[in-house]
């Protein structure tokens, strides 16, 4: 297993999509930090709710403005490139031809694109933070959303539920794109596939709508003001798409 992983964790950072478009994010990250220092530091909960960034609610706000790129294109792309990708070009039948386990080799293809977006969320909360550090007030409290005054402890541990959530979304995004990819006959369909269900998961329950507005959804889960419970909605959805795909992945014919 670890050498499944080693080896899918070579190809996925010898790919030049994978290079470009994280040098992509890492060029938006800065212009973010241009765009945010030009607007004085004011941004938004949601639509209703204007605030002023500080150097304790920084990292949340920062991924806001992110969070759409994240999941609308960065992961869409790199996802359908990893699974179908290979799946369309041939690669994944030259693998399956050696005495592979069909189960690994979906694990470690999975693992690793959870571990480089949970590396893309980790340098995002960072670079957030070091942002509102070095350029924002520095405040010993903050306010967010529908909340009392925090301090910095009380920041912290908001702001680690809240990455904790957007990772747990990501993960259920993931988990949906490799089974689009593994269905679809190619990347196109896969991505156009993928952002169908996105959106219209939003016209089919407003208790998905957090696939669509991630953030302000977890800003509302975490102020008490959601009357629904989307977690309760989240981890199901992502169990099932992984119990989907390890199905699809035994029956299906690869080799054939």
């Amino acid at each position: 297993m670890k050498q499944l992983i080693w080896s899918e964790l070579e190809r996925t950072f010898k790919r030049k999509k994978t290079i470009i478009m994280l040098i992509v994010y890492l060029l938006l990250l800065g212009f973010e930090c241009l765009f945010l220092f030009a607007m004085g530091g004011t941004t938004f909960f949601d639509p209703e709710h204007d605030v002023k960034m500080d150097s304790l609610n920084s990292s949340t706000l920062y991924l806001r403005d992110l969070a759409f790129f994240l999941t609308f294109i960065l992961i869409p792309m790199l996802v359908v490139d990893s699974f179908n990708g290979e799946y369309a070009s041939g690669a994944l039948r030259l693998v399956l031809i050696r005495p592979q386990s069909r189960l690994q080799l979906f694990l470690a293809k999975w693992f690793i694109q959870c571990f480089l977006f949970f590396g893309v969320l980790v340098i995002t909360g960072v670079t957030g933070f070091l942002f509102g550090k070095i350029v924002m007030p520095n405040v010993e409290y903050t306010v967010f959303l529908g909340g009392h005054d925090v301090d910095a402890m009380g920041a912290f541990l908001y702001t680690l539920k809240f990455y904790g959530i957007a990772f747990a979304i990501f993960l259920t995004i993931i988990t949906l794109a490799s089974l689009v990819s593994v269905l679809m006959p190619n990347a196109i369909l896969s991505y156009v596939g993928l952002i169908a269900i996105l959106i219209g998961s939003v016209y089919a329950s407003d208790q998905l709508l957090f696939f669509f507005s991630m953030t302000d959804s977890i800003f509302y889960q975490l102020s008490g003001k959601s009357s629904e419970n989307f977690l309760f909605l989240l981890f199901p959805i992502l169990g099932l798409s992984i119990i989907i795909n390890i199905t699809v992945w035994k029956k299906k014919e690869w080799i054939g």
